[in-house]
């Protein structure tokens, strides 16, 4: 009977331990999950801000279609080692998911279960995976362009050499909408969205 019940209280024991590193497991595939589609944000911004004064190229920037994967996924290996974990580059998939992206982890902790009286279990690892999702919060739509007003052709044989028109000034960019809120681009002095603004990041699973 006593055989037994210290029998059951070592096999409790090694659940708990078991429990624990697959808590730690959990946390830094959360992370790194996270930690992958803030970068892609990040990059995504970035490349925005470089084309801003030109609308015709803001699509993939604002869909969360223009970063660098590898990057990305490097940022997640990164975050799991911070936790105790460790990520092959394979394992970082980034996919196309309804209207954002998602990043897919999997992470096997650095630790093991450790030492135990159960046969087998010292050396066991933790596998975890997690799920992040980066979803656009804003979309363009650019107001239709005035028409253009037609000269007249001046009558007579004697052809006018064209007078240069003016450059015309810089106008404001509208039809940005983040999230239900109007941004208006000044070419001057461009206030821009923030990261946070433009993509929600949130974890899924």
């Amino acid at each position: 009977m006593i055989a037994a019940l210290l029998f059951l209280a070592f096999v409790y024991f090694a659940v708990a331990q078991a429990s624990v590193l697959r808590g730690g497991g959990q946390t830094a595939a959360d992370a790194a999950a996270l930690a992958a589609a803030q970068d892609a944000r990040r990059q995504l911004r970035d490349g925005w801000r470089e084309v801003v004064l030109d609308p015709d190229a803001w699509g993939d920037f604002l869909r969360g279609r223009d970063y660098d994967s590898g990057t990305a996924c490097e940022r997640a290996a990164q975050y799991a080692q911070d936790n105790g974990a460790t990520m092959a580059p394979s394992d970082c998939v980034d996919r196309t998911a309804g209207e954002g992206v998602e990043f897919r982890v999997r992470i096997t902790t650095s630790g093991t279960v450790g030492k135990s009286l159960v046969p087998g279990t010292e050396g066991r690892h933790a596998e975890a995976e997690a799920t992040a999702v980066l979803e656009p919060r804003c979309s363009f739509d650019p107001p239709p362009l005035p028409p253009t007003p037609s000269t007249p052709a001046p009558t007579g044989s004697a052809t006018p050499e064209p007078t240069p028109s003016p450059e015309p000034e810089p106008k404001p960019i509208t039809g940005l909408v983040c999230d239900g809120v109007e941004w208006t681009i000044d070419p001057e002095d461009p206030q821009l969205p923030g990261a946070a603004d433009l993509f929600t990041v949130r974890l899924v699973d």
